[in-house]
């Protein structure tokens, strides 16, 4: 499972506007206002929306200098409100955790260990709100397992934990702390569970846990390397759903799924539809959820690195395009840590991803459907046309 914070709203790759790298804090917004999202569909299907934590996917500031921390009382446009959400507290990025923002202008200053605590207080006011009979909506972004490791006072060394993987970084990284980090990460959704239950609303809720990348700078055996790479460490993490009475407790699904699948799942559940230019890279997880099918629900997951790598999974096949025009072939099924490239020895494996992928590429989506156009010129060939033209000179 992989994903990214634009495609988990639209269910659309990221790749498809060239966004591989991260946004700051003054970065205009990547999803325009336009584009229909999670919690648009499910505010027009009668949902109470909210997003509370990280947004990290640009604002549109007014009248102020790019320079440092918007001040408090700034205000922003094109952000969380106007894309389909009722309520938003958060905050822009992690590097500018400090930064309190809700609904459209910045309302505090914090330290950096206070944040999370503050985000959860939000989560469970605003649960606490919902009339029982009203369905909502909930985006709840934390910062764990990221940076910064800013546990609050309470969690530190309650975890018992040692950060076998990071033992030897240091500064902000904190092996000391981050432990600690991924406990309070835990116990906030604990509590969110917690006030479910109270409040009676647990029964009838689906609630998913995933994390959006691989670990922060630290590899996991067998899986190689970490977030921001091409390779499975940045991308494979755990996804886990809790619906009573429609997810089986303890049953497993042994095939890929991306968070971009939210946006045509919660349409599946309530029965919304999505127009040709919102989901193009979503599918629907009910069948899977409900226990109804074994069968793959995906054609083909794409992947990306921050560098601008793509990949394609198909099965246990996944065939990477470095960005310099090289390309490697991993089995997945047999070689999970991507240490054995096969890619010479597979070459009708290799020219039909690459052709499900430019199908992809061209089509502007990766399910059925009309075609859309990408917003920016991907091509699987991107580096290798820039070396011929130089060597030809």
């Amino acid at each position: 499972m992989h994903a990214h914070r634009y495609g988990v709203l639209t269910g659309r790759y990221p790749s498809r506007i060239g966004q591989f790298g991260v946004l700051g804090t003054w970065s205009e917004p990547i999803i325009p206002v336009s584009r229909p999202t999670v919690a648009s569909v499910l505010k027009r299907q009668g949902y109470d929306t909210a997003c509370i934590g990280k947004w990290h996917l640009g604002l549109k500031w007014e009248g102020q200098e790019h320079r440092g921390s918007p001040p408090l009382g700034a205000r922003f446009t094109e952000g969380p409100t106007e894309l389909g959400f009722n309520y938003f507290c958060g905050y822009t990025h992690a590097a500018n955790i400090s930064t309190i923002l809700e609904q459209d202008r910045v309302i505090a200053e914090v330290k950096k260990e206070e944040n999370q605590p503050l985000m959860l207080r939000k989560a469970l006011e605003w649960i606490e709100k919902r009339d029982p009979q009203k369905p909502f909506f909930l985006y709840f972004p934390m910062c764990p397992p990221h940076y910064p490791v800013a546990p609050a006072p309470e969690f530190i060394g309650k975890s018992g934990g040692v950060d076998v993987a990071g033992k030897d970084f240091e500064g902000q990284a904190n092996p000391k702390r981050y432990p600690d980090w991924l406990f309070q990460g835990d116990a906030m959704l604990g509590e969110i569970m917690q006030v479910l239950e109270c409040r009676g609303l647990a029964d009838n809720t689906l609630l998913i846990a995933a994390s959006d990348n691989g670990a922060e700078h630290r590899a996991y055996a067998p899986l190689r390397e970490s977030k921001r790479s091409i390779y499975e460490g940045g991308h494979r993490v755990p996804f886990i759903a809790r619906w009573p009475g429609k997810v089986k407790p303890g049953t497993t699904w042994n095939h890929p799924v991306c968070l971009n699948d939210l946006i045509a799942t919660v349409a599946d559940i309530t029965g919304a539809k999505l127009p040709p230019n919102a989901g193009e890279d979503s599918v629907s997880l009910l069948l899977a959820l409900l226990g109804k099918s074994d069968a793959p629900t995906r054609e083909g997951t794409v992947h990306q690195s921050m560098g601008g790598d793509l990949a394609v999974r198909q099965g246990p096949w996944k065939l990477i395009f470095k960005k310099n025009g090289s390309r490697e072939l991993y089995h997945l099924e047999s070689d999970l840590g991507e240490t054995r490239d096969v890619l010479a020895t597979n070459p009708e494996v290799v020219a039909q991803l690459a052709a499900l992928m430019q199908r992809y590429i061209d089509k502007g989506r990766s399910t059925p459907g009309a075609a859309q156009k990408n917003d920016f010129a991907l091509s699987l060939a991107r580096e290798e046309k820039a070396r011929g033209k130089r060597n030809r000179k």
